[in-house]
């Protein structure tokens, strides 16, 4: 049975998710080309034929990452800014407990002083989601949701915090717990604290 030819679009999307399942396999870390290449049935040259380096491999992992945690549901207009925010934490969990590597990526010292770029963009990602967080207790505060001495970048900081080390635990704990149903559980005593 003759194989069919992938484009190199779908290459390059089968390339990434591949380095991403690895990462969590194996630990982004110790991921080599040749991992990749022995996991999808390549050579290491045919690896380098769609990434021109390893840390541009990265860099389209990254991206990836960005798109999935950044991936919200569409129609959140008449829903209160704690709604949001709790909309905001069940996709964030939901995008790590399909993505398990996601916080070994993003939390890897030895990516981000190897790759600068990389560090660059995932700082961007989590300012971005900051920024998200805060501007929706602002509005809580604005609309009398939230409590009036609520800071939004301390709310934010305590949530965002509040997740890593959840994720951090879920990994160490070898995800013997519903990371989703723990996640909200937790987010959701804090968002109550908040409230007015």
């Amino acid at each position: 049975m003759a194989r069919t030819r992938k484009t190199a679009e779908e290459r390059k999307r089968e390339i990434v998710l591949t380095a991403i399942r690895l990462a969590g396999d194996i630990g982004p870390d110790r991921l080599t080309t040749q991992h990749l290449a022995d996991a999808l049935g390549l050579s290491q040259p045919a690896i380098f034929r769609h990434f021109a380096t390893k840390s541009a491999i990265w860099q389209a992992v990254g991206e990836h990452i960005a798109i999935t945690l950044s991936a919200e549901k569409a129609d959140t207009t008449n829903a209160s800014p704690a709604e949001q925010l709790s909309d905001l934490v069940a996709n964030h969990l939901q995008s790590i407990a399909r993505n398990p590597a996601i916080p070994a990526i993003l939390f890897s010292r030895e990516l981000h002083v190897e790759n600068e770029q990389l560090r660059q963009h995932f700082e961007r990602v989590m300012n971005l989601r900051r920024a998200r967080f805060a501007s929706l207790f602002a509005q809580g505060i604005k609309t009398g949701a939230f409590r009036p001495d609520l800071v939004p970048a301390d709310a934010t900081a305590l949530v965002l915090a509040t997740l890593q080390g959840l994720a951090m635990r879920w990994s160490l704990e070898n995800k013997a717990f519903d990371l989703q149903k723990e996640g909200s559980r937790l987010i959701g005593c804090l968002i109550d604290g908040f409230k007015a």
